[in-house]
């Protein structure tokens, strides 16, 4: 895939910006964390929007207006488990809950960028819907994807989530599939089989990023 015009000169906050996203369950988080100890700074759009629906977080009073007091804990954080089921079974509602969330998310993310190019050679972007996302893709000059089974996913969130195997395929179901998301990657990791196998190709691409950030400082 050809490289994107680099963000700096979209207007956007500065730095090179790799986006890195996969279905539910890939393994995004181990490979973000794995760049990040070789020197990436990390922007996690999941953590962001965990921060505005916490307690006294910004997004939660447009929460309680759009969606009403049951969808609020006693300690005034999302209840994300009753959001999660209206969300999957009306779409209408996911808009609405994306509308308060996406703005807020962008804003706090042109700030982590900010910030992280000052002293990162590149920004890893971790953003879940990023292939489903139009404006995202904009704001990346690379897409990473964390690629892997279904079986695979199922398992993994089943262990991390204990959610029952027909939930987590309902989530699958809504995400864009393996084979859009692999279309749509430069760079692709199979998370799968010996972990080990996992620092030497993540290893190569930190080596690639932080050439290409070089180059495009040039």
């Amino acid at each position: 895939m050809a490289m994107r015009s680099p963000a700096s000169s979209r207007s956007e906050p500065p730095g090179f910006v790799v986006g890195l996203t996969g279905g539910i369950g890939s393994g995004k988080t181990t490979i973000s964390n794995m760049l990040q100890s070789l020197g990436a700074a990390i922007v996690d759009t999941d953590l962001i929007a965990h921060a505005l629906t916490a307690p006294g977080g910004a997004a939660m009073a447009s929460i309680a207006e759009q969606f009403g007091a049951d969808f609020v804990t006693p300690d005034g954080a999302l209840d994300r488990a009753r959001m999660r089921t209206l969300a999957f079974e009306t779409p209408a509602a996911r808009r609405r809950l994306e509308a308060i969330l996406h703005p807020l998310i962008r804003a706090a993310t042109e700030v982590e960028q900010s910030r992280a190019a000052r002293v990162a050679p590149y920004i890893v972007f971790v953003i879940p819907l990023l292939i489903e996302s139009g404006s995202w893709k904009e704001r990346v000059d690379r897409v990473l994807v964390v690629d892997c089974s279904t079986d695979a996913q199922i398992a993994r969130v089943q262990v991390r989530s204990n959610l029952a195997p027909a939930e987590v395929r309902t989530i699958i179901a809504q995400q864009a599939t393996r084979q859009v998301r692999l279309d749509a990657a430069d760079d692709v990791i199979v998370n799968e089989g010996d972990p080990s196998s996992l620092s030497a190709r993540v290893g190569r691409l930190h080596d690639l990023y932080s050439r290409l950030a070089a180059a495009s400082r040039h």
